[in-house]
């Protein structure tokens, strides 16, 4: 059902350019500039008792821990706390600690690190590399596989287009 009555709540368009460089939390200094402080910031914060009990709710209701893991680093970069580059990296540490609550409160939850997918993709040149080098392993080298295999490739290949001409 559309809503037919305008939304006043909403920012004007070009509002975020007019703001004084500086004034985002994003667009100051973060506050914790190492990865071992980002890592205090986050246990002192993910040891709560509400943290832990809203932490538990959203992995019940199927969110995976990955998902959870970077909105929560996510939502740290944007209030300034830490670096994105720092975030990336604390992120595994915040899986497992959300891991640990999901085990700690007996809840089945998703990882989202599992790609569904996995079987529906077409093989990878290593899959191909170790699928030769089995059938082969006692009559050939290792290099005469990778070269077979390369070539195999560059032949599979279509050529179309301007760049794909050859010299």
């Amino acid at each position: 059902m559309l809503n037919s009555e305008p939304s006043f709540d909403a920012p004007i368009p070009g509002q975020s350019l007019v703001a004084e460089l500086g004034a985002r939390p994003w667009q100051t200094p973060s506050q914790y500039t190492t990865v071992d402080e980002a890592i205090e910031y986050y246990m002192s914060r993910m040891t709560t008792e509400e943290f832990m009990v809203q932490a538990v709710d959203v992995l019940e209701t199927g969110v995976p821990v990955a998902t959870l893991a970077n909105t929560i680093q996510l939502a740290s970069v944007m209030e300034g706390k830490h670096t994105l580059d720092i975030g990336i990296l604390v992120a595994p540490l915040l899986m497992e600690l959300l891991m640990m609550l999901g085990d700690s409160a007996g809840i089945e939850y998703k990882t989202g690190l599992d790609d569904p997918d996995i079987k529906k993709t077409r093989p990878t040149f290593f899959a191909k590399f170790l699928k030769k080098y089995n059938d082969n392993l006692a009559s050939k080298d290792i290099q005469e596989i990778v070269d077979e295999s390369n070539e195999e490739e560059e032949k599979d290949e279509e050529r179309s287009g301007l760049m794909a001409r050859r010299t």
